[in-house]
Protein backbone atom coordinates (compact mmCIF):
# COMPACT_ATOMS: atom_id res chain seq x y z
CA UNK A 1 0.00 0.00 0.00
CA UNK A 2 1.48 3.65 -0.79
CA UNK A 3 0.69 5.58 1.89
CA UNK A 4 2.76 9.10 3.58
CA UNK A 5 4.06 8.72 6.52
CA UNK A 6 2.33 11.25 9.69
CA UNK A 7 5.67 13.51 9.61
CA UNK A 8 4.99 13.89 5.42
CA UNK A 9 1.48 14.44 6.47
CA UNK A 10 1.96 17.30 9.07
CA UNK A 11 4.99 18.65 7.24
CA UNK A 12 1.88 18.99 3.86
CA UNK A 13 -0.13 20.41 6.57
CA UNK A 14 2.21 23.34 7.36
CA UNK A 15 3.33 24.09 3.95
CA UNK A 16 -0.40 24.59 2.51
CA UNK A 17 -0.74 26.93 5.90
CA UNK A 18 2.52 29.29 5.29
CA UNK A 19 1.24 28.53 1.36
CA UNK A 20 -1.98 30.43 2.25
CA UNK A 21 -0.06 33.30 4.10
CA UNK A 22 1.73 36.11 2.67
CA UNK A 23 4.97 35.77 1.60
CA UNK A 24 6.30 37.90 4.18
CA UNK A 25 4.00 36.31 7.06
CA UNK A 26 6.12 33.71 9.40
CA UNK A 27 4.81 31.00 11.25
CA UNK A 28 6.02 29.39 14.12
CA UNK A 29 6.38 25.67 15.00
CA UNK A 30 4.12 26.10 17.77
CA UNK A 31 1.62 28.18 16.41
CA UNK A 32 1.20 25.94 13.24
CA UNK A 33 0.69 22.54 15.88
CA UNK A 34 -2.15 24.67 17.80
CA UNK A 35 -3.61 25.24 14.67
CA UNK A 36 -3.67 21.98 13.63
CA UNK A 37 -3.34 19.66 16.82
CA UNK A 38 0.11 18.41 15.98
CA UNK A 39 2.89 17.15 18.87
CA UNK A 40 4.56 20.60 18.46
CA UNK A 41 7.79 18.86 19.24
CA UNK A 42 6.93 16.09 16.36
CA UNK A 43 6.53 19.61 13.86
CA UNK A 44 9.78 21.68 14.87
CA UNK A 45 11.57 18.60 13.49
CA UNK A 46 9.25 17.95 10.59
CA UNK A 47 10.37 21.96 10.09
CA UNK A 48 13.86 21.92 10.59
CA UNK A 49 13.99 19.00 8.07
CA UNK A 50 12.35 21.17 5.31
CA UNK A 51 14.27 24.01 6.12
CA UNK A 52 17.47 21.37 5.45
CA UNK A 53 15.78 20.95 1.86
CA UNK A 54 15.51 24.37 1.07
CA UNK A 55 11.46 24.47 1.30
CA UNK A 56 11.76 26.54 4.31
CA UNK A 57 13.38 29.17 5.87
CA UNK A 58 13.49 29.91 9.18
CA UNK A 59 13.87 33.42 11.15
CA UNK A 60 14.68 34.35 14.18
CA UNK A 61 13.68 37.00 16.80
CA UNK A 62 10.80 38.30 17.74
CA UNK A 63 8.90 38.04 14.72
CA UNK A 64 10.67 35.03 13.67
CA UNK A 65 9.24 31.36 12.38
CA UNK A 66 8.68 30.02 8.98
CA UNK A 67 8.57 31.13 5.46
CA UNK A 68 8.42 29.34 2.48
CA UNK A 69 11.85 29.05 0.72
CA UNK A 70 10.55 29.99 -2.60
CA UNK A 71 7.04 30.69 -4.23
CA UNK A 72 4.36 28.00 -3.88
CA UNK A 73 4.32 27.93 -7.49
CA UNK A 74 7.59 26.43 -7.55
CA UNK A 75 7.75 23.59 -4.79
CA UNK A 76 5.90 20.61 -5.37
CA UNK A 77 3.95 18.10 -2.91
CA UNK A 78 6.51 15.56 -4.44
CA UNK A 79 9.34 17.68 -2.93
CA UNK A 80 8.04 17.85 0.24
CA UNK A 81 7.14 14.12 0.36
CA UNK A 82 10.46 13.05 -0.21
CA UNK A 83 12.29 15.47 1.97
CA UNK A 84 10.33 14.12 4.97
CA UNK A 85 9.77 10.27 3.97
CA UNK A 86 12.65 10.14 0.98
CA UNK A 87 11.92 8.36 -2.34
CA UNK A 88 8.65 7.56 -3.27
CA UNK A 89 8.40 2.98 -3.99
CA UNK A 90 6.12 1.17 -4.51
CA UNK A 91 7.84 -1.98 -4.54
CA UNK A 92 10.73 -3.23 -1.91
CA UNK A 93 13.50 -3.34 -5.10
CA UNK A 94 13.03 0.00 -6.42
CA UNK A 95 16.32 -0.38 -8.40
CA UNK A 96 18.39 -3.16 -9.70
CA UNK A 97 18.68 -5.11 -7.11
CA UNK A 98 20.88 -8.29 -7.32
CA UNK A 99 19.62 -9.16 -3.24
CA UNK A 100 16.25 -10.15 -4.58
CA UNK A 101 15.36 -14.06 -5.24
CA UNK A 102 12.68 -13.10 -7.84
CA UNK A 103 14.95 -10.49 -9.71
CA UNK A 104 15.72 -12.52 -12.68
CA UNK A 105 12.19 -13.96 -12.80
CA UNK A 106 9.88 -11.29 -11.65
CA UNK A 107 7.09 -10.43 -14.07
CA UNK A 108 5.29 -7.29 -11.59
CA UNK A 109 8.40 -5.55 -11.50
CA UNK A 110 8.53 -3.24 -14.62
CA UNK A 111 4.77 -2.69 -14.62
CA UNK A 112 5.29 -1.60 -10.88
CA UNK A 113 8.15 1.18 -11.57
CA UNK A 114 5.93 2.34 -14.28
CA UNK A 115 3.30 3.04 -12.22
CA UNK A 116 5.57 4.34 -9.50
CA UNK A 117 7.04 7.24 -12.28
CA UNK A 118 3.37 8.21 -12.80
CA UNK A 119 2.74 8.62 -9.05
CA UNK A 120 5.80 10.61 -9.02
CA UNK A 121 5.67 12.65 -12.03
CA UNK A 122 1.95 13.30 -10.69
CA UNK A 123 3.31 14.66 -6.97
CA UNK A 124 6.05 16.37 -9.19
CA UNK A 125 3.51 18.30 -11.30
CA UNK A 126 1.35 19.46 -8.81
CA UNK A 127 2.48 22.66 -6.84
CA UNK A 128 1.96 23.72 -3.67
CA UNK A 129 0.14 26.71 -4.58
CA UNK A 130 -2.86 24.67 -6.33
CA UNK A 131 -2.58 21.83 -3.56
CA UNK A 132 -2.97 24.72 -1.01
CA UNK A 133 -5.87 25.86 -2.94
CA UNK A 134 -7.42 22.83 -3.92
CA UNK A 135 -7.41 23.03 -7.57
CA UNK A 136 -7.45 19.98 -9.55
CA UNK A 137 -4.97 18.00 -10.26
CA UNK A 138 -4.31 18.25 -14.23
CA UNK A 139 -1.72 15.98 -14.80
CA UNK A 140 -2.29 13.67 -17.70
CA UNK A 141 -1.63 9.98 -16.88
CA UNK A 142 -0.01 7.70 -19.54
CA UNK A 143 -1.52 4.16 -20.01
CA UNK A 144 -0.77 1.82 -22.61
CA UNK A 145 -1.34 -2.12 -22.59
CA UNK A 146 1.69 -3.79 -24.60
CA UNK A 147 0.84 -7.72 -25.93
CA UNK A 148 3.77 -9.88 -27.09
CA UNK A 149 2.51 -9.76 -30.45
CA UNK A 150 1.37 -5.54 -31.03
CA UNK A 151 1.84 -2.18 -29.14
CA UNK A 152 -0.99 -0.13 -28.46
CA UNK A 153 -0.40 3.39 -29.07
CA UNK A 154 -0.27 5.29 -25.36
CA UNK A 155 -3.61 6.92 -24.46
CA UNK A 156 -3.75 9.97 -22.37
CA UNK A 157 -6.28 10.28 -19.28
CA UNK A 158 -6.37 13.21 -17.38
CA UNK A 159 -6.65 13.00 -13.14
CA UNK A 160 -9.52 15.19 -12.97
CA UNK A 161 -11.48 13.29 -15.88
CA UNK A 162 -11.87 15.82 -18.29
Amino acid sequence: MLRLSKKAEYALMALKDLALRSEAEAASAREIAERYGIPVEVLAKVLQRLARQHLLVSQHGTHGGYLLARPASRISVGDAIEAIDGPVTITVCSSADDDCDQYATCNIRDPLWRIKDQIVQALTSYSLQAFATDEPARVPILMSRRTSEQHVPVVRVPIDGR
